[in-house]
């Protein structure tokens, strides 16, 4: 019998319905070695066949962050507005489980961003981040100056809000809303993007995986953080350095078939190819 671990925040609307009502339905069919119920629950010593997560693309990010290195295969179950990772809706996931059960699905690995902060000497904070990592100042409306590094090497002073350092899956989340572009996900790269950059040149700049990327806070205002996965947040000072690489393990996300990533994007983002409104005729 297939052991799962059943997340989802049931503080959402329908999601305690939700789990209320497929939960006798799946301890028929598997077991459910573990509830993370509230999204809290640290995942990674849990041994099970694949996550089923009801819920948006938050619950999906939050569940793949607490999986830590333990990264299973994730089944995405959309109650949530956008549902660019969650591939089933509710009414399906009884019609297609059968379908995860026989294994008759493929996987698609989404590379993680592994992000370091450093203090001088000192590492203040670690993380992992499906979507991004991102720097952006607080209230106060100043300039943040942030360096970039490639592989030891200064590449160019960003004066703006912040920059976004995203992952192809995190490329059409905050990063397309700064200007960023549209990557594929099955491509590895690092996506950097300027918020509102003060000097027009400064653009989306697209690079291999195999780079290390660093952020140099060489001038801050009071308040300026680092947001991973728009959940995380982690205040940064003057002089602070964030190193990011690949992370080691990739994000395991099932995928039934049911749609390419282009049909998403025409969904999601109406990428329909036609006008959104009527040709008055006279």
């Amino acid at each position: 019998m297939k052991r799962i671990i059943l997340s989802g925040d049931t503080r959402k609307p329908g999601v305690a319905a939700a789990v209320g009502d497929l939960l006798p339905w799946l301890r028929e069919r598997v077991e459910v070695v573990a509830l993370d119920l509230a999204m809290d629950r640290e995942l990674e010593h849990v041994e099970a066949d694949f996550v089923v997560v009801l819920g948006g693309d938050g619950a999906i990010l939050s569940t793949a962050r607490r999986l830590g290195r333990n990264q299973l295969p994730v089944l995405g179950v959309n109650h949530g507005k956008f549902g660019f990772l969650a591939e089933l809706s509710p009414e399906q996931l009884r019609e297609r489980f059968d379908e995860v059960l026989a294994g008759s699905y493929r996987v698609s690995s989404r590379m993680r961003l592994w992000c370091s902060l450093l203090r001088g000497h000192e590492k203040i904070a670690e993380h992992v981040a499906l979507n991004d990592a991102v720097i952006s100042r607080g209230a106060l409306s100043r300039l943040v100056t942030m360096g970039l590094m490639v592989d030891g090497t200064r590449a160019t002073t960003y004066n703006g809000d912040g920059v976004i350092v995203a992952t192809p899956t995190g490329s059409t989340a905050h990063s397309l809303s700064a200007g960023g572009p549209v990557v594929d996900p099955g491509l590895e790269a690092f996506v950097i993007t300027p918020i509102c950059p003060h000097t027009l040149t400064n653009r989306p700049v697209v690079m291999p995986a195999r780079y290390c990327i660093e952020l140099l806070a060489d001038a801050t205002p009071v308040d300026v953080g680092l947001t991973i996965d728009g959940q995380v947040y982690q205040p940064i000072a003057r002089g602070d350095r964030l190193v990011i690489r690949r992370a080691a393990s990739d994000f395991q996300l099932i995928d039934l078939g049911l749609r390419t990533y282009y049909d998403t994007l025409r969904e999601k983002l109406q990428w329909s190819g036609s006008a959104l409104h009527s040709r008055r005729r006279d």
